[in-house]
Order: structure tokens, then sequence, then C-alpha cells
């Protein structure tokens, strides 16, 4: 995708990245991937609705260096005054760049709605611009081709922050970028050169602090969730490793209620300053015997080389929700099963038989793989 290869053009390695507009989520997880799952990602969508599908969406690849919140996107300048060290802003636009997939993109269209989605560019670009701390670097994407929502906006910031911002071009970002690059450096994907969708890409770097914008007036509320203490949290790293979930030093244990969790603790400096819809990853809940480890945990978190493979047809039967029986059954009574190496979710060994935990709203029926490997 054009503006996370953007985002890393230079080959550095972000410690905190916010993507302003992030569902569904295949921007987060493809900045997640670059990352290596390591530092944090603040993963912010205004929809209510489409929060749970960027969740999902997380969670199924294993994801668990993100925290997801939901504002409008112009409230972080304020909140979290430089802060990241680079930032996605794939803005809402009018969508003119997708027409050939999506008629009705145009249903809406005119010159004045352009104007009024270019003011409400203007303010996100910069409020992500006072998010950024200096040195950091900020994509401005659209999927639209008129210059009111592209060029005019960046224009604004530099008029803006004269002595602050830098153009970086993009004319290497992959082979035969240079046809598509606008005087100024910018990206610029017209659907006649390239046979695409539409987009448009600016890259900017911060080069000097700024002054900051007046202190929100919200109240964050008290956080929910305590840190485990050292011997607590021994004592649950150990038991996860028993099962076989690992994780580094990036991640710490937190508490709430009964379950615990897994925070990335490149964004523990920014609880308390804003409300998070979820952090990370969800490890266990605690009961009785012990603890019930979680599907997200075990996708995100499970070490292959202490694992059970199964076969082609018993990772089908797992996938459809049923339970496996292998021919030679595994020697611990909880174990990760994966596919290829890939983990698919952790079985309870009942004599011969690997109980499933699949959840039931990821089962799928009917063929599911190719052919045979």
């Amino acid at each position: 995708m054009l503006p996370v290869a953007a985002l890393f053009a230079d080959n550095r390695q972000p410690e905190r990245v916010m993507d302003v507009a992030a569902a569904p989520g295949s921007k987060t997880t493809q900045i997640a991937a670059r990352m290596g799952n390591a530092g944090g990602i603040l993963a912010n969508e205004f929809s209510a609705s489409r929060v749970k599908v960027l969740h999902a969406n997380i969670s199924r690849c294993g994801i668990s260096n993100v925290a997801l919140t939901h504002f409008d996107g112009r409230v972080f300048g304020a909140a979290l005054p430089e802060t990241f060290d680079a930032i996605l802003l794939d803005a809402p636009c009018s969508g003119e760049g997708v027409v050939r997939k999506d008629a009705d993109a145009l249903k809406n269209w005119s010159p004045e709605s352009n104007l009024d989605i270019a003011a409400t560019q203007r303010e996100l670009i910069d409020s992500a611009f006072h998010a950024l701390r200096p040195g950091g670097t900020l994509v401005y994407s659209t999927c639209t081709l008129n210059r009111e929502e592209n060029q005019s906006v960046i224009e604004w910031l530099l008029s803006r922050y004269p002595q602050a911002v830098e153009i970086l071009p993009l004319g290497e970002l992959f082979p035969g970028a240079a046809d598509a690059l606008t005087a100024e450096g910018f990206l610029h994907v017209f659907p006649q050169i390239y046979d695409c969708e539409g987009f448009f890409v600016a890259r900017l770097r911060k080069t000097a602090a700024i002054d900051p914008l007046p202190a929100p007036g919200y109240k964050v509320g008290k956080f929910p969730f305590t840190p485990l203490k050292d011997r607590e949290a021994a004592a649950v790293t150990a038991a996860a490793r028993a099962v076989g979930l690992e994780w580094d030093a990036g991640h710490t244990l937190w508490q709430r209620d009964k379950e615990l969790w897994l925070f990335p603790l490149a964004l523990e400096p920014l609880f308390g300053k804003v409300r998070f819809s979820r952090i990370g990853v969800r490890l266990a809940e605690l009961h009785n015997k012990g603890y019930r480890w979680q599907h997200e945990a075990v996708i995100a978190f499970a070490a292959p080389q202490r694992a059970f493979e199964l076969s082609q047809e018993e990772a089908e039967e797992w996938y459809r929700g049923r339970d496996v029986y292998p021919q030679t059954a595994p020697g611990q009574d909880e174990t990760i099963v994966t596919f290829q190496g890939v983990p698919l979710g952790l079985a309870k060994r009942v004599g011969s038989r690997l109980k499933n935990s699949y959840p039931r709203e990821l089962m799928r029926d009917g063929k599911l793989f190719a052919g045979k490997v």
C-alpha cells in the first residue's frame, strides 16, 4: 500500500506511530508488519461501527502493538502534542480516484463539497502535525484527484509553518514512480497512467517544534488497569510459557478485574491522556484452576517451535470447529496447534482427542484449501 510504503521509505524504524483514520485496518496491519510487532501504534477511527471491524482485523492478524481510539482526528494535536515518530493521515476525501470500481462514489460530488472536505482535511493535517515530534515523518494521502484536497492542503500547511515543514520527494518509492511525481515531489497516481485507482501521497518531515495548541478540556477518567507486580508477572509468564506463549520486553502485563492483558510498552506514556477503546492483547482470564488463555493471545504470542503441527485434513477440521483426532497425541494437556507453522489456536487433550477451542464467529465451512499441501 503506497501510504505505508511512503511512511517507511527511508527505512527508519519508528517507535511510536499513529494511524489517524485506521479502519478497516489494512494500513495498520501493514504498519505493524513493517515494525515487526515492536514499538507501539495508536490506531484511531472516528466511526464506532468501524472500530469493531478494525479490532477484528488486528486480532485476526496476531498484532500486539496497537491501541485503538475512537475520536475525531482533530483532537490529537492538543491531546498528544509532539508525541509520535511517524503519522499516517489517509484523509477522508471525495473518492474521485475510485469511481471505476464504485460509481456511487460520485453520487454526492460537487465542487462545493470538495471545498468543504478540504477544510476538514486542513484541520486534520494541522492536528496531526502538532502531534508529530520534531524530526518525525507525516504521510498525507487521499484516493481523490482534485487539487483542492491534495496539493492545496499541503500548500496550506507549508504556509502555516514555513520553518517547520520539509517535503520529502517520493520519486523512488517504486519503479516508475517518477512518472507520477508532481513538481513539488508529491506522488499523484492517475488511473490512465497505471491502470489502477487514483491516489495522492505526500511525505513530509517536521524540522522544528511549533507552538502547542490549547490543552483539551475533556476529562479522560480513571485508567481501569493496574500493572502486575513483579512476582505476579513472573508467575503469569511461567504459566504462559508452559503452554507455548512467549513475549518480549516490549510488552507489559496489566490487570482489570479477572482479565490479564499485555500492553505495548511504547504506548504507556499515553495512558491517562486519551481514552482508549482497546489496548494490546487480552492474554487470559483468571479462574479457580489457573488461567483461561485467550485465542487472540495464542495467535499473537505462540512459539511455533513448541506447538503441535496439524495435517491439512486436521487443520480443515479445526477451522470448522470440530475436534481433531491425530494419530499421535501431544504430550501435554494444553497445546498450541499449528498448520505450516502458523498458530491456529489452543487445544486441550482429552484422551486421544484434541478439543477444539476455535471461536465460533471465526469458524468456516466448505472447501478451505485450494489443494493438497
